[in-house]
């Protein structure tokens, strides 16, 4: 629904007219006018003080889509899921490495 169409539906909700409308709204009736027609867009802070002096908001809901659908979240949030229901082995806190002398040696042993 565009800006014009809701400005048109809250108003006609409320009861109002596009004159007492845009007193209440400090604005003039020909910019009522131009908004309702699509003459004219309203910005994000006027048409909140619009839909406000009417009695009504917007209440957006915003999500995020990914242009190929795929929703990332969902899978992480699944792959941890299964990770903590995966048992872990106990795990030394120490990791060996080999001696270089003895990675040295059998270099040159070949």
């Amino acid at each position: 629904m565009d800006a014009a169409r809701i400005i048109t539906v809250a108003r006609e909700r409320s009861g109002l007219s596009k004159r007492e409308l845009a007193r209440r709204a400090g604005t003039s009736p020909a910019a009522i006018v131009k908004y309702e027609s699509g003459q004219m867009s309203p910005t994000v802070d006027t048409l909140n003080r619009i839909l406000h002096v009417a009695g009504w908001r917007i209440d957006p809901d915003l999500r995020h889509v990914t242009p190929d659908g795929f929703d990332r979240a969902r899978v992480i949030h699944e792959l941890l899921e299964f990770v903590h229901l995966v048992p872990m082995k106990d795990r030394p806190n120490r990791i060996d490495f080999p001696r270089f002398a003895d990675v040295h040696a059998q270099r040159t042993d070949s």
